[in-house]
């Protein structure tokens, strides 16, 4: 049965995957939310309130309409369905409104758009190679994929706690990959630019898909069939040094490391060097998203949520490339396990020295110092990785 819903490209696993964290997202629901959460409702109240010539004028509130027409457009969609739960939020003037009604809606409105990256990463496992397929379904790539991305600890923090709409984002991009993988490059193209008009960020992942397209749809007469391997050669592009170091704008941050791990998951289960990769990207990056969320009760919640999904992640990925050698070498294993007494200093020790009041900025200083150089190394690595590895083509001849 698991074999046969496997080679359909979903199964019941699928959709128990999908309800199991869904469910999980509504458990988050009462915690703590930051000042997006006020963003995104006066972006309800402007969109719905005023006539479009003024959308971008409107500044009653700091928090400025800032993203492309088609999130406004996006946001104007949602305020149709926020009026029959509470007309009050879509009041320019109701600076910091935040009803229960109004929690419930915006929460709700997250996890209802997160359907488009269910039916993304549904898509692009169907992309997956099955060769290194195990017996058990939990050893199947597709299986530990969707996991890697189903669950994926930095969105649920970031979208279900912290509040954003990353989920819906990253749906696209997933999507517009799956097209591409699908050798439907018109559609991926086109679905990648409709991205760039919900948000503007993304634009520098550009460059990987214009490289990508000229090479493999414009200039050859052969087009290759398309691997995940061969879609993102250029993926440094996404995580560049520059906005890691830039820790303390950890937001900005986090859409780095974001686009990168969300596009490296595919990678992961591929190849074992990959697999090294993302997994030192996606600790080091979920662990820089501690900041966010600095208030008591959701403490526990971090760090058991990234625990369960580090170790998740390094068990599954080990045992898929159990014929190969570690995934780790000493000084990566190393500074992996240096995350702990990081965490210990910064959450159990900091607060109580004389240093709390004059240096608070110590705690997210050295996080993001620390987490900068994970990532940047784990850059340098896949630059060498896409360098020195033979092209895929002659990888398949061989």
């Amino acid at each position: 049965m698991a074999a046969t819903g496997i080679a359909k490209g979903g199964g019941g696993w699928f959709s128990a995957l999908a309800l199991g964290v869904t469910l999980l997202k509504c458990l988050l629901i009462p915690t703590y939310h930051s000042t997006d959460f006020e963003v995104h409702r006066n972006w309800l109240a402007i969109t719905h309130s005023l006539p479009i010539s003024q959308w971008y004028y409107e500044a009653t509130s700091e928090w400025t309409l800032d993203y492309p027409p088609f999130f406004a457009w996006f946001e104007y969609a949602l305020s149709h369905v926020a009026k029959h739960f509470d007309q009050e939020m879509l009041n320019v003037h109701n600076l910091n409104y935040a009803s229960a009604k109004t929690l419930l809606f915006q929460r709700f409105s997250v996890i209802f758009t997160d359907a488009l990256f269910v039916y993304a990463v549904h898509e692009c496992c169907k992309c997956i190679d099955g060769k290194k397929a195990g017996k058990e379904l939990t050893e199947k790539p597709k299986f530990i994929l969707s996991v890697l991305l189903l669950w994926n600890f930095g969105l649920l923090i970031v979208d279900h706690i912290h509040f954003q709409y990353n989920g819906f984002l990253f749906g696209l991009m997933l999507l517009s990959i799956a097209r591409l993988l699908q050798k439907r490059h018109m559609e991926g193209a086109f679905l990648f630019a409709v991205l760039l008009h919900f948000k503007h960020i993304y634009l520098y992942v550009a460059p990987a898909y214009g490289i990508y397209l000229l090479r493999s749809y414009c200039f050859t007469a052969n087009k290759p069939e398309p691997t995940a391997s061969s879609l993102f050669p250029t993926l440094p592009f996404q995580a560049g040094p520059l906005p890691c170091i830039l820790g303390s704008k950890l937001l900005g941050f986090v859409q780095c490391f974001g686009q990168s791990a969300v596009c490296h998951r595919l990678l992961s289960v591929e190849k074992a060097g990959d697999a090294s990769i993302f997994l030192i990207l996606t600790t080091t990056g979920h662990y820089s998203l501690f900041p966010l969320l600095f208030t008591a009760p959701e403490l526990p919640i971090k760090i058991l949520l990234m625990l369960l999904f580090t170790i998740y992640s390094i068990s599954s990925l080990k045992i898929l490339f159990r014929k190969e050698k570690p995934l780790f070498n000493w000084m990566e294993t190393f500074y992996l396990l240096g995350l702990g007494p990081l965490e210990v200093f910064c959450e159990f020790v900091f607060p109580f020295t004389s240093w709390k009041l004059k240096y608070s900025f110590i705690p997210l200083f050295l996080t993001s110092v620390y987490c900068a150089v994970g990532i940047t190394y784990a850059w340098f690595k896949l630059y060498v990785s896409v360098l020195t590895d033979p092209p895929v083509g002659k990888t398949k001849k061989q």
